[in-house]
């Protein structure tokens, strides 16, 4: 697997990270959370002969999505992300998208995904962990082969994403960290939505800490 990484400004003072995934024998691509700047993500894509399969969402927030219809247009690709977030694309009130200063995004994705699908680029599989929370269709991706996973903005270096936001919940995300990411491997490499990536060996003693606390 090759794998870049772009930190995209979006405007709310924390760069969003992409990720454009490679398979190497089959150059079957994909790009997560493409949230702007798509001159460098078509580049890349080229620079890695690349050949553009999916665009997957992680979750529907405007900081996520901003470059989605644009790189499509320009690349190809299928949109994926979870049903419980794709209404949130057409919704500005859900994805945020007047907030952080972009207008309002509308878009449509091709396929609905679901928990426990997996995402094939070429013969390396992902995948999908259903991690409500910071939205109710908030989604990581893990590959078991490449010991990895892509974790939007349910879990970051230190700390968890925000449940202050339509459709978020603190009880929902603590549940989705502490039942279906804390029991993956301890050498798993975390790659979150903002930040810098994580061990997740390193993560866990933070939530063994809370969980008596929590619940």
């Amino acid at each position: 697997m090759k794998l870049k990484e772009l930190k995209i400004d979006t405007w709310i003072g924390d760069p969003t990270n992409c990720y454009i995934v490679v398979e190497e024998q089959s150059k079957e691509t994909m790009v997560i959370d493409p949230a702007g700047e798509i001159d460098k993500i078509e580049e890349l894509i080229h620079i890695m002969q690349g050949n553009l399969k999916y665009i997957y969402l992680t979750h529907c927030h405007g900081d996520h999505i901003l470059g989605v219809t644009e790189l499509k247009s320009r690349c190809g690709g299928k949109i994926l992300i979870h049903r419980d977030d794709s209404e949130g694309l057409n919704n500005p009130e859900i994805n945020l998208s007047p907030y952080i200063g972009v207008g309002e995004i509308e878009l449509e994705a091709d396929s609905r995904i679901d928990d426990e699908d997996v995402i094939h680029l070429g013969n390396l599989p992902f995948k999908v962990i259903h991690t409500p929370g910071h939205t109710k269709g908030s989604t990581s991706l893990y590959c078991e082969k490449e010991n990895c996973l892509f974790s939007g903005d349910t879990i970051f270096r230190g700390t968890w994403g925000r449940t202050d936001l339509p459709t978020s919940s603190i009880e929902d995300i603590m549940k989705s960290i502490e039942e279906k990411i804390m029991i993956l491997p301890n050498e798993t490499i975390v790659y979150p939505g903002h930040g810098m990536m994580t061990m997740l060996k390193d993560e866990k003693p933070i939530y063994l800490e809370l969980k008596p606390k929590l619940f």
